[in-house]
Formats: structure tokens, sequence, C-alpha cells
């Protein structure tokens, strides 16, 4: 599972619903040191196991 890439729309529900205008923001602020996408053709799409590490590495800021 570690390989597995999920889709924009995925990261973005993923990420509590945010909006592609978010998603945007998030990459291009070097503070939140968001997972960067890999391209294929010009469809962006994000590792799972990144997305899981981001995500745990913020809940444990939130504590």
């Amino acid at each position: 599972m570690e390989h597995k890439l999920i889709s924009a729309a995925a990261v973005r529900d993923l990420c509590g619903g945010i909006s592609d205008m978010t998603l945007w923001r998030w990459l291009n602020d070097p503070e939140l040191d968001f997972p960067k996408p890999v391209y294929i053709g010009k469809r962006r799409y994000w590792r799972e196991a990144d997305m899981g590490e981001w995500l745990q590495a913020r809940a444990a800021e939130a504590v």
C-alpha cells in the first residue's frame, strides 16, 4: 500500500474537503511542508503513505 497513488480529489477529501485553491496554497507554503505530487501527464497524484505521514504529523502538532 506504500506505493498507492491517490488523486487530487481524494487528497482534498482526505484533508477535510478542502478546495483546489486551498490545496494549491498548501503546496506553495514552505512552512506546511505539504507532500509534493507526482505528475502523470498533466494529472497530479500523491503517494498515500506520504499523505498519511503528513496528516499524522499535523495531528501530533495539534495535541
